[in-house]
């Protein structure tokens, strides 16, 4: 049994005491690569703006919302990689915790709403091929539609990581971890709709300050602590590694 969990929790092979798991966009990013899209090629802001309150609020699913925004783009898919990498900018933050977390043995896990593809050419462009190849990413994928190439117009569609109304149910990726007995403690950092199904299984929540994912976490009374860059989060973490910080003393609500 023990041979065949590092292939079932890849996090775990390097036996750490932490892991960190991160929404993509708008978290290591500071725009959100999907909604560039749709504001810029695709129905625009207000559809989507309505889509994502409509997903806060219960009134539709996540997943249903999304298809419709990346169905209203139909730009061939390497010039929409070609203007997200012209445009989406990296958090100020996040090399340097990159950086210190594959120092100190603290795995990153990147669960993302967003497509694999997208995520894999922006990280490589921001921080180094080999930085996009040695991070663990579990995401949404993309797909010619039927006879078409993707980098030709209207050519492309998202293909969901599961049956979900997420399209990727992210608690799904964590629950195996969480449920271990003897497990590292679990971090979690998000700022959107997408990371509603992430946001109460981890033992701390990094929600980011002024958006949908703080709305819902004092809805529901999800304990978490909001951060303004991955400069706060590098700082938290380091601390709680350090023992001079613990999980629930970190927990402060909205600051």
């Amino acid at each position: 049994m023990g041979s065949t969990l590092p292939i079932a929790l890849p996090a775990l092979q390097t036996n750490p005491k932490f892991i960190f798991f991160t929404d993509f966009d708008g978290t290591i990013t500071q725009q959100d690569s999907n909604d560039f899209m749709t504001d810029n090629l695709g129905f625009g802001t207000a559809l989507r703006k309505k889509g994502n309150e409509d997903v806060l609020y219960g009134r539709r699913d996540f997943r249903g919302s999304f298809q419709e925004m990346l169905d209203s783009v139909t730009t061939p898919f390497d010039e929409c990689i070609d203007l997200l990498c012209k445009n989406i900018t990296l958090d100020p933050g996040f090399k340097a915790f990159f950086e210190w977390a594959r120092e100190n043995n603290v795995p990153i896990v990147v669960l993302s709403g967003g497509m694999t593809p997208v995520i894999r050419a922006l990280l490589a462009h921001m921080l180094g091929q080999e930085a996009a190849d040695t991070l663990q990413i579990v995401s949404n994928d993309v797909a010619p539609r039927d006879g078409k190439s993707i980098n030709e117009v209207g050519g492309w569609q998202v293909v969901f990581h599961d049956d979900s109304g997420f399209g990727h149910d992210k608690s799904l990726e964590i629950r195996p971890y969480a449920s271990l007995e003897e497990r590292p403690v679990l971090f979690y950092a998000g700022d959107g709709v997408s990371d509603l199904s992430a946001a109460k299984e981890t033992d701390l929540l990094f929600a980011k300050a002024g958006r949908d994912l703080v709305t819902y976490c004092e809805k529901e009374n999800v304990p978490f602590t909001t951060f303004e860059n991955f400069s706060d989060i590098h700082e938290t973490i380091k601390d709680i590694v350090a023992g001079k910080l613990s999980v629930k003393a970190a927990a402060t609500g909205r600051k």
